[in-house]
């Protein structure tokens, strides 16, 4: 079967790949994260990801690319990764004692044919009420801004990064270089939570009940790529 490429650099969607237990490599290049005004949030994801997934498979002859984006929206704002230690205290604060949505956009391509498949998971997370003592102490742990846990971006024994053109998407992203909302759900950013709706994984930065459907589209089935890799 064709290689599986992941266009994005976030050592939560590889853990979440590695969880298929599927052979796979990192690719990212820089992309422009702007979009025009006046999309809907799932459009906007939607089309980031289509980006990410599209300027790694024009570079490549075949193989299967996935990439995707992450956003949270709360009261109709779309939240994206905090610039510094008081937008995510305000972002936090916000999000605190209520509910916002995960948006995570979507997009498999097919590198030497150039089919491509895109969609978007909505779930919805639930925080418990947090005081601002909390909500500083959590920023102060270096997780909502990439400084430490989960939301460092590694390179991996399973990633490859071509040496021309490529780069950390976080650090492309003029959203900031931290986790979208300003927490990590599978981190410490835990804590706050009271409730989900719907789909963890989406949550996390890759929804794979989505992913799978998307990949069988694709005529990449996981099963048959498991027996190929044991063999």
């Amino acid at each position: 079967m064709k290689e599986l490429i992941l266009a994005s650099a976030s050592p939560r969607r590889s853990q979440l790949l590695k969880q298929l237990g599927l052979d796979y490599r990192v690719m990212i290049c820089n992309q422009e994260e702007n979009t025009p005004p006046g999309l809907k949030p799932a459009e906007v994801v939607e089309l980031l990801a289509e980006r990410k997934a599209m300027a790694v498979a024009e570079v490549l002859n075949d193989g299967i690319v996935i990439g995707a984006d992450t956003v949270v929206v709360w009261q109709g704002q779309v939240l994206g990764k905090p610039s510094g230690d008081q937008e995510a205290e305000e972002m936090l604060n916000g999000l605190q004692g209520g509910a916002h949505d995960v948006y995570t956009g979507v997009a498999v391509v097919d590198a030497g044919s150039r089919k491509i498949e895109v969609g978007h998971e909505i779930t919805r997370v639930i925080f418990r009420p947090v005081g601002m003592d909390e909500i500083r102490r959590y920023v102060a742990s270096g997780e909502p801004l990439d400084k430490a846990g989960p939301c460092v971006s590694p390179v991996g024994q399973d990633s490859a990064y071509p040496a021309d053109g490529l780069s950390n998407e976080d650090n492309a992203s003029p959203k900031g270089t931290g986790c979208a909302g300003a927490y990590a759900i599978q981190g410490i950013g835990a804590i706050f939570v009271e409730r989900i709706e719907g789909d963890y994984t989406n949550v996390v930065g890759l929804p794979l009940p989505l992913l799978y459907q998307m990949l069988n589209k694709m005529d990449y089935n996981i099963f048959d790529k498991q027996s190929e890799q044991a063999n």
